[in-house]
C-alpha cells in the first residue's frame, strides 16, 4: 500500500501543482472568465485517466495467462521507464515549473477557449496516464487488487488538499528537495516493479531462465507473512527470484540512483534553505 500511496501523492503533487498554478495566474491576471476551460480539460484528463485504467484491467482479464504476463511484463518495463523520466524531469524542472506553464498559458490564451482546454488537459493528462499504467502494473505485481487501490487513492486525495493548501498559501515547502526524495523512493519502487515484469516475460516464454532461481529464502521471509507481504507490497520483493530479475533489479538502481542523486555541477552552490512553493507564490503574487 505505501509504495502505491507515494505513486498516488507524487504524480498527484504534480498535477495538482500544475492546476492551481494555472488557476492562480489565471486569477492573478483578472481572467477568471477562462477558468471553466482550464477545468474542462481537467476534468477530461482525469476521465481519460480512469478509462485507460479499466480498459487496461477489464482488457487483460480477457486474455490468455501467457497473454496475460506478456502484457503486464511489457507494461511493467514500459512504466518503469515513464516513471524514470518524469522523476529526472522533475527534478530538473521543478524550480522553473510556474515559469514554464505560465508560457505555456499565456500562448493558449492568445489561441482561444479550445487551445485552453487542450492545454490544461495535456498537462494533467500525462500525470494521468502515468499513474494509472504505474498503478495497474503494481496491481499486478502484489496479486492484491484492493490494498494497491487504497493506497493510491490515499496518495491522491493527500495530493489534492496538499494542492488546496498550496494555492491557499498555508504550506510552503522545498519543491525540489521533496521530488529528489520522492523520486529516489520511486527509484526504489520502480526496480521492483521492473523485476516481476521481467519474471512476468519469463512466465510468458518470451524470456529463458524461469527454473533458474538465484536463491530462495522462503522459509526465512514466506510470502504470506506480515513482514513479507509489507517487503512485496513497498519493493515488490520476491524471496525466490530468478538470476535475471536479480540482474535487472541491481542493473537499473545502482545506475539510476547513482545518477538521480548525483548533483549537476551548475547546481554545486548550496541551494536556499527554503525555498516557496511554486502554487503559493504564484497565488500570493
Amino acid at each position: 500500500m505505501f509504495g502505491n500511496y507515494l505513486i498516488g501523492l507524487r504524480e498527484g503533487l504534480e498535477a495538482s501543482l500544475v492546476v492551481c498554478i494555472l488557476i492562480a495566474y489565471l486569477v492573478k491576471t483578472g481572467r477568471r472568465d477562462r477558468l471553466t476551460p482550464v477545468w474542462l480539460g481537467v476534468a477530461a484528463a482525469v476521465v481519460l485517466s480512469m478509462a485507460f485504467g479499466a480498459a487496461l484491467q477489464f482488457g487483460s482479464s480477457a486474455l490468455t495467462f501467457k497473454a496475460q504476463e506478456a502484457l503486464g511484463g511489457s507494461l511493467s518495463v514500459i512504466a518503469v521507464g515513464l516513471v524514470t523520466w518524469m522523476v529526472f524531469w522533475m527534478r530538473r524542472t521543478a524550480r522553473h515549473l510556474k515559469a514554464e506553464l505560465h508560457g505555456k498559458l499565456d500562448a493558449a490564451l492568445a489561441m482561444g477557449t479550445l487551445a485552453l482546454v487542450v492545454t490544461a488537459f495535456l498537462a494533467v493528462g500525462r500525470e494521468g496516464l502515468e499513474t494509472a499504467l504505474f498503478i495497474w502494473t503494481a496491481v499486478q505485481a502484489t496479486g492484491d487488487g484492493a490494498q494497491p487501490l487504497i493506497g493510491a487513492v490515499l496518495g491522491l486525495l493527500t495530493a489534492v488538499v496538499l494542492g488546496w493548501l498550496f494555492y491557499r498559501g498555508a504550506v510552503r515547502i522545498n519543491l525540489a528537495k521533496f521530488f529528489t526524495w520522492t523520486g529516489a523512493m520511486l527509484v526504489v519502487v520502480a526496480a521492483g516493479v521492473l523485476a516481476y515484469g521481467f519474471h512476468d516475460l519469463q512466465e510468458a516464454g518470451w524470456l529463458p531462465g524461469l527454473s533458474n532461481v538465484l536463491f530462495d529464502i522462503s522459509s526465512t521471509i514466506p510470502a504470506d507473512s506480515w513482514y513479507g507481504t509489507l517487503l512485496k507490497g513497498v519493493f515488490n520483493f520476491q524471496p525466490d527470484p530468478t538470476a535475471l530479475q536479480v540482474a535487472m533489479w541491481a542493473l537499473y538502481l545502482v545506475p539510476t540512483m547513482v545518477l538521480f542523486l548525483r548533483r549537476p555541477a551548475a547546481q554545486a552552490p548550496a541551494a536556499p534553505a527554503a525555498e516557496p512553493a511554486a502554487a503559493a507564490d504564484a497565488a500570493q503574487h
